[in-house]
């Protein structure tokens, strides 16, 4: 279910915005509370090369990364970090 969610939209005109895949993961039933986000813009205001998503899933998450540097959707499984989340670094509030 990650893994074609995250296909369809990589498939649709926002596959470069972060928020078109928290939107389409939480509308087939993935909890928003448990996901994460970086930011679709650099630091100075440019496009992200890629953009990462997650949702922990018990001790595990399933994390995706979209945008022109990766060329295509990329989703993988991996074990959930120690604090309770999966991505290391900045990530944006997700509401």
């Amino acid at each position: 279910m990650f893994t074609a969610t995250v296909d369809s939209v990589w498939g649709s005109p926002q596959n470069v915005t972060g928020r078109a895949y928290i939107d389409a993961l939480a509308a087939v039933g993935f909890d928003k509370a448990a996901m994460q986000l970086t930011s679709d813009t650099t630091t100075v205001g440019n496009p992200a090369e890629s953009i990462q998503f997650s949702v922990r899933w018990g001790d595990q998450c399933l994390v995706g990364q979209v945008g022109p540097a990766t060329g295509k959707a990329v989703t993988v499984i991996l074990p959930g970090l120690a604090d309770g989340t999966c991505l290391i670094g900045a990530t944006v509030p997700i509401d």
